[in-house]
């Protein structure tokens, strides 16, 4: 058997957030109505965070998150709070398969740029307080590709290249800032990849398109310190148990795949919407990780262990085993509204990604 890896990501780990406990959905509800205080609120936010650290070491995970507690939303929580980024109501949500998101977005007031005061520094300076040494600290934030949307834009830059050098500047000050607040493990959640993948474009479109994102997140990860690991999870869409697209990695597998510099892939394999395990074979031998989100966070029914068993065997046809590792296949909420299965079947799952992978690796 391989042993348990020592690097992230691990053998069973994460995608990053977790269902909001009913108190702090209170809380966030009273402080939006005035009745509590922000202080008040941020207690509440540590307290539970704490209990949710706690739930994570508890389900032998080596890997923890702050469930993204401190957020509404996945994405537009950390954009809105770059320099030049402002959140707003538009008149329409996301369009999902069965329903429309509540109304939330980002746009541009002015040029991007990195925020020194930008609160999730702060989060992850508490978080890594909290968890100490018991565990690595994951933080995630949205990859540099969310902000290539002309809605997002809003006018503001009329060359794409002056824009994407803004973002990127930002990202890497960005990254820096949390290495030194300690932060070690950095995964970006990137949805537009899989817009690009699963989108009716000419191939040569999508070739263009693709090739683009990875350079820019190639670009931000230049000069990366030797012992931070930033991994991508290339997301489908994740709204109260609904997704947005549906369709395989096969289109953009051999530029994103092959040339991508991150340190891990986690890629959504819940259902027949992901596609075949045969773009995996553009991951380089011995390069990035591929994690496995076999096991769904939609549901609460836990899956059969032999299955997935078997689905990783069959996955070492493209990749090797020591290379492979497993997870759900996104977050439990990605949103504040949260999926729609119980907190116990929440841990429930994390614990059989956790004793599945055990079995598997040993």
């Amino acid at each position: 058997m391989t042993k348990t890896l020592v690097k992230a990501p691990f053998r069973a780990d994460q995608v990053g957030s977790l269902l909001r406990p009913e108190n702090l959905k209170k809380a966030k509800r009273d402080f939006k109505e005035d009745k509590i205080t922000l202080e008040q609120l941020h207690e509440i936010e540590r307290q539970e965070i704490k209990h949710a650290v706690e739930r994570q070491i508890e389900a032998g995970l080596q890997v923890v998150t702050e469930g993204e507690f401190g957020r509404d939303w996945w994405h537009s929580t950390f954009m809105e709070h770059l320099l030049g980024v402002e959140g707003y109501v538009p008149e329409q949500g996301y369009h999902f398969s069965k329903q429309e998101t509540d109304p939330y977005d980002v746009r541009l007031v002015g040029k991007v740029a990195y925020n020194p005061n930008h609160p999730f520094f702060q989060q992850a300076k508490e978080l890594l307080e909290i968890v100490d040494d018991r565990a690595v600290t994951k933080f995630t934030i949205p990859s540099p590709n969310q902000f290539f949307h002309p809605a997002i834009i809003n006018g503001h830059y009329k060359h794409f290249e002056e824009f994407a050098t803004d973002i990127i500047e930002a990202y890497r000050k960005t990254i820096d800032e949390f290495y030194r607040i300690g932060i070690r493990y950095l995964q970006l959640d990137d949805v537009y990849l899989a817009v690009i993948a699963t989108a009716d474009l000419p191939p040569e479109e999508k070739k263009i398109q693709a090739e683009l994102a990875v350079k820019v997140v190639n670009s931000i990860l230049e000069g990366k310190p030797e012992d931070l690991t930033v991994t991508t999870h290339i997301c489908r869409g994740n709204y109260r148990s609904d997704y947005s697209f549906s369709g395989g990695y096969d289109t953009v597998a051999p530029i994103v795949f092959a040339n991508e510099k991150v340190d891990g892939f986690f890629l959504e394999y819940d259902d027949e919407r992901s596609g075949s395990f045969e773009p995996l074979q553009y991951i380089p031998k011995g390069g990035p990780k591929v994690v496995l989100g076999l096991v769904t966070s939609k549901t609460g029914k836990l899956e059969d262990k032999e299955v997935i068993k078997a689905r990783v065997q069959e996955a070492t046809k493209y990749v090797p085993l020591e290379q492979l590792c497993l997870s759900p296949q996104c977050g439990f909420a990605s949103t504040h509204h949260g999926n729609i299965l119980t907190e116990d079947e929440q841990w429930a799952k994390l614990k059989f990604v956790v004793d599945t992978a055990k079995e598997i690796w040993g």
